[in-house]
């Protein structure tokens, strides 16, 4: 590789780094797991650099690929003795981050089909042609996708603000006996 396209590819690696990590772990959830993901496609982005248009696109299918490749993986599936214990949920005082946290818990109740096409379309803002295509879907697989992934996650949040509003009734009524 020439230098000055190899200069070029480490400031796109510099500039896109966080963007496509970040991808990376709202696509599978760990970050450990984005990181290797982010890695991956790098590297394989890396040998490609100087033929592609346009590599931030490409960067980021490679990326969400990766993330749901390894999910698959069978090392991560393994799990240590601590995530048996159940969590114990605290309301953190901050509205912005509960409402974070539910939302993050709303996206990894959905299959990682679904949630790859709402990332994609609704929070990297890509249009549903490029959704499609970072996919490597027809437009049709990404417009049903997402539409139910939109449709799981309401069902999901409106169970949880239901969950929320019933849990302080159950509070005063426990504590009245």
């Amino acid at each position: 590789m020439k230098a000055e396209d190899e200069e070029a590819f480490r400031e796109f690696v510099a500039v896109q780094m966080p963007v496509l990590r970040r991808l990376a772990y709202v696509t599978c959830g760990d970050w450990h797991a984005a990181e290797d993901a982010t890695a991956t496609a790098l590297a394989k982005l890396y040998p490609r650099w100087r033929r592609l248009e346009r590599p931030d696109l490409y960067a980021r299918t490679m990326v969400v690929r990766a993330a749901i490749d390894e999910k698959r993986r069978p090392w991560r599936r393994e799990h240590s003795a601590g995530d048996a214990l159940p969590d114990v949920t605290q309301r953190d005082p901050a509205s912005g981050v509960d409402d974070r946290l539910r939302v993050w818990a709303a996206l990894r109740a959905i299959s990682p089909r679904q949630r790859a096409a709402v990332v994609c379309r609704h929070y990297l803002g890509m249009s549903l042609e490029e959704t499609a295509s970072v996919l490597g879907w027809h437009i049709g697989t990404a417009k049903s996708q997402t539409s139910r992934g939109l449709s799981r996650l309401r069902e999901v949040l409106t169970a949880d603000q239901r969950d929320d509003t019933t849990t302080p009734e159950r509070e005063k009524t426990s504590a009245r006996s």
